[in-house]
């Protein structure tokens, strides 16, 4: 009988003990990927979720798979990704990492684009991440958290018949600089990640005007669209850009943009250097354009 009770004595203060433990323990890490169902913004959360995050998925369609948890939300709707953001805040009492993933891309003559079509885009790539950002920065300034705007080389470079997806990123890097220039003081750091060319089924997923609607564009449009379609098919895997946001999510002083990959660091700096008038042949040659 004084056997069990050492034993049961014995118990009583472990349990006490993983209590105290337990209630000594920082709380479990919060991030919010908008768009992350799939491509880039996937893999970056099923990389926080291996970092033990606890990981909430913002987009239209639900994340498949039960380790995070999705809540419905439109990027092109003012007001959803707002609601969807104060929602997890504040049941999560705070937020350590937020990286905006959507995205939306077209190829269509400037001259032929449709209103409603690049409109929509702005909402998805830029004015979603305006809207995602201020909501989450509450938040973020609970837990001095960090903020990753995933951008594209293409907002350094002119891409033939996708300008309206590259003058969306070079905004989304503007926002980013000027956000962490205002949100330092207060322990927030926001970064932009650039990649260039990557594998994923946005590539298949792009609004690509037709005959019909590019008109005398037609030729030179698809031969470019085309080109893109190769580069990011056989570009980078969406995996080695979850690494690079979680490494500038990381970092005690991540710069504001940064590139994905040495390879897309190089080419960023080389045309950064080189006269416009030598860069914009590069790019026609690249896209096959005269």
């Amino acid at each position: 009988m004084r056997g069990r009770h050492i034993i049961y004595m014995m118990k009583k203060e472990n349990s006490g003990q993983t209590k105290e433990a337990e209630h000594l323990a920082p709380p479990r890490k919060t991030a919010i990927v908008v768009g992350g169902s799939s491509g880039i913004g996937r893999e970056t959360a099923l990389k926080l979720v291996g970092r033990g995050y606890r990981v909430f998925n913002i987009s239209r369609t639900p994340f498949r798979g039960e380790r995070v948890r999705t809540v419905t939300a439109d990027a092109a709707q003012e007001g959803e990704l707002k609601k969807a953001i104060e929602d997890i805040g504040a049941e999560a009492e705070g937020v350590d990492l937020f990286v905006y993933s959507a995205g939306f891309s077209m190829a269509a003559p400037l001259e032929h684009a449709k209103s409603n079509d690049y409109r929509y885009l702005f909402e998805v790539n830029y004015f979603g991440a305006i809207e995602a950002l201020r909501a989450a920065t509450p938040y973020l300034k609970k837990r001095g958290g960090r903020a990753v705007l995933v951008g594209s080389l293409g907002g350094d470079m002119p891409i033939p018949y996708d300008g309206f997806y590259s003058s969306s990123k070079a905004a989304l890097v503007m926002l980013a600089r000027e956000a962490d220039l205002e949100l330092r003081g207060s322990g927030v750091r926001v970064s932009a990640v650039l990649p260039g060319g990557t594998s994923t089924d946005f590539t298949y997923n792009r609004r690509v005007y037709g005959e019909e609607e590019s008109l005398d564009y037609s030729s030179s449009l698809k031969k470019a669209s085309a080109a893109l379609a190769n580069m990011e098919q056989g570009g980078m895997s969406p995996s080695l850009v979850a690494d690079a946001i979680l490494k500038l999510a990381e970092k005690r002083n991540p710069p504001t943009v940064a590139a994905a990959g040495g390879k897309n660091g190089v080419a960023r700096y080389l045309y950064k250097m080189l006269p416009e008038r030598v860069t914009d042949w590069v790019v026609r040659k690249k896209f096959n354009q005269k």
